[in-house]
């Protein structure tokens, strides 16, 4: 039998703890889960003991710079060799320090090799459009017409302000001799006030004229290097693009049961740049090829923390990237009796909670539910995320088929969902909402003191397709969005605040409250934008929603209880 041990980057437990070391036995923190083509769920834990590992190494990382230099997520894999002994593979994302071959580390997935030309050219190609745009951007034109577009606004604010002053003189004038002068020496009189009048517009004119000499060639040379930068963005994306899609046809993935697929085989939907670079199909790839057996697994971030990560926080499959690939990934892998028992029992915990969603008001058209934090409103894209306040009612009611929600809440939001029984009533209420003839009213809790009492936020959020889900701040592209907000009373550390959106965009209220141009306070638990170092859940809930009945005509008022 060969000795795996020199041939792979195995590692042994002694490595990162203490092999004397107890462990406690709790519960898997979390699953790394996907169907199969035969619509089985599989799944790999996050153990203690995975996790225990995981911390040996973050304790190797402090002591080690190179390992501070860029945020990125690392993964531990808990193995078995085929003489029963247990072994580490650990795996980073993408690059680590420029190099995707590390010794000791799990190496890429296979297939970039494939097209290392057409990578170098493409990667020449984006270098000199990076180049040339910078450059474009840097024009000295583009400060000359700033400087003297400045000198001439600030001349004509003179001028402006000299021709003012000579007009009320002139007011006052025109007053004088028409009371003083009579027949032709008021005509005379007043024509040379009209005249003086005259010169002034002609001498604005002129210096106008004057600015706009000088100005529009530089404004053209200007209009024309935003006009390139465009299009060389435009050539950028499209080669980004084309590369992307010949790195993942390349790419190739095997699972358990010994099968190979492309990533363009496996997300024929798309994908999303990076994918294929993350820890988990590196190092869940690395031990099929390798026939090791896969225990246990666990992903954290080191590095400086981020918006979205927290430094030495542990991390599941990301949704876009990974999630798409763990079906196919464990395909193969046995269960024991025992995992197959817990599996049975969460499919029964699953069955019990589609008969537990609250539901606060019904009647022939609408179904109205108090949303528990940590429950999709509508299913996900893919399996692992299915399960929502949707599909339940779909599976519970009779002809459930046919409900849609007439809006959504955040998965970490709680609080007043409307849906309706068919597309009829659908449309209806949904005009109401576009027309913001629906009333709504939130209570969060804030991460800190504000210095007013009420108010309203007026800031334009815009979506970062590079940066999904996360919402900013954007004068340029982002979409009108608005916010009333009264501070309700303070707690501790803590303000407790309603508030009214005016609009309805994706995380509208989470941005306004922690954008320093909004109330500048994040609310408590809310992980994306800056205050999920506390907290157990997000402390955002809908607590009222009120709107006209299309069929009955009545106004309907729907209030649930805050529940913290």
């Amino acid at each position: 039998m060969p000795d795996f041990r020199n041939m792979l980057p195995l590692h042994p437990i002694s490595d990162f703890i203490d092999s004397n070391s107890t462990i406690a036995n709790s519960s898997p923190s979390y699953y790394y889960q996907g169907y199969s083509t035969d619509g089985e769920l599989l799944q790999l834990p996050r153990t203690g003991e995975v996790e225990e590992i995981a911390r040996g190494l973050m304790r190797q990382f402090a002591t080690d710079e190179v390992f501070s230099l860029e945020g990125k997520m690392y993964g531990i894999l808990l193995v078995q060799l085929p003489s029963g002994e247990k072994r580490i593979l650990k795996a980073f994302s993408g690059l680590l320090n420029g190099c995707s071959m590390v010794e000791g580390w799990v190496p890429p997935i296979p297939g970039r090799e494939q097209i290392i030309l057409e990578e170098t050219f493409a990667l020449a190609q984006l270098s000199a459009i990076k180049q040339e745009i910078i450059q474009l951007e840097q024009l000295p034109q583009r400060e000359e017409y700033k400087t003297i577009a400045l000198q001439f606004q600030h001349r004509l604010q003179q001028m402006g302000k000299r021709h003012q002053v000579g007009k009320q003189l002139r007011g006052e004038k025109r007053q004088l001799i028409y009371k003083t002068l009579t027949a032709e020496e008021l005509t005379i009189a007043l024509e040379k006030l009209n005249e003086e009048s005259r010169q002034d517009g002609i001498e604005r004119k002129l210096l106008k004229g004057e600015r706009d000499r000088v100005l529009l060639p530089l404004e053209d040379v200007v209009n024309n290097a935003d006009r390139r930068i465009r299009e060389l963005k435009q050539q950028r994306k499209q080669i980004s693009r084309k590369l992307q899609a010949q790195i993942h046809a390349a790419y190739s993935v095997m699972n358990f049961l010994g099968n190979s697929s492309s990533l363009v085989e496996l997300m024929p939907q798309g994908y999303k740049s990076g994918t294929g670079d993350c820890c988990a199909p590196k190092l869940l790839h690395f031990a099929a090829i390798n026939k090791l057996k896969p225990l246990a697994i666990a992903e954290f971030w080191w590095g400086e923390s981020n918006q979205d990560k927290i430094q030495g926080e542990f991390y599941g499959a990301c949704v876009e990237r990974c999630q798409p690939l763990m079906g196919f990934l464990l395909s193969g892998l046995s269960r024991s009796k025992k995992e197959e028992g817990r599996r049975k029992k969460e499919e029964l915990r699953i069955k019990k909670d589609v008969s537990e969603v609250a539901v606060i008001y019904e009647d022939d058209w609408l179904i109205a539910v108090n949303k528990p934090a940590g429950l999709l409103s509508v299913p996900g894209r893919y399996h692992h995320n299915q399960d929502s306040v949707l599909s339940r009612l779909s599976n519970l009611l009779p002809n459930g088929e046919n409900i849609v929600a007439v809006h959504r809440l955040d998965m970490d939001t709680s609080g007043v969902l409307l849906l309706a029984k068919d597309k009829e009533i659908y449309s209806l209420l949904s005009k109401q909402f576009e027309e913001r003839l629906v009333s709504k009213v939130y209570e969060a809790v804030v991460c800190g003191d504000l210095y007013f009492e009420s108010g309203v936020i007026d800031l334009p959020l815009w979506g970062n397709p590079e940066n999904r889900p996360y919402q900013e701040v954007n004068y340029q592209y982002g979409k009108v969005c608005c916010t009333k907000f009264r501070v309700l009373g303070k707690e501790g550390n803590y303000q407790r605040v309603e508030f009214i959106p005016v609009t309805g965009r994706t995380h509208q209220l989470r941005v306004h409250a922690a954008d320093k141009q909004g109330l500048g306070v994040p609310i408590l638990g809310d992980k994306l934008y800056g205050c999920g170092v506390e907290g157990k859940r997000l402390h955002l809930h809908a607590k009222e929603l009120s709107f006209e009945h299309p069929f009955l005509e009545e106004r309907v008022f729907l209030e649930v209880e805050v529940p913290f």
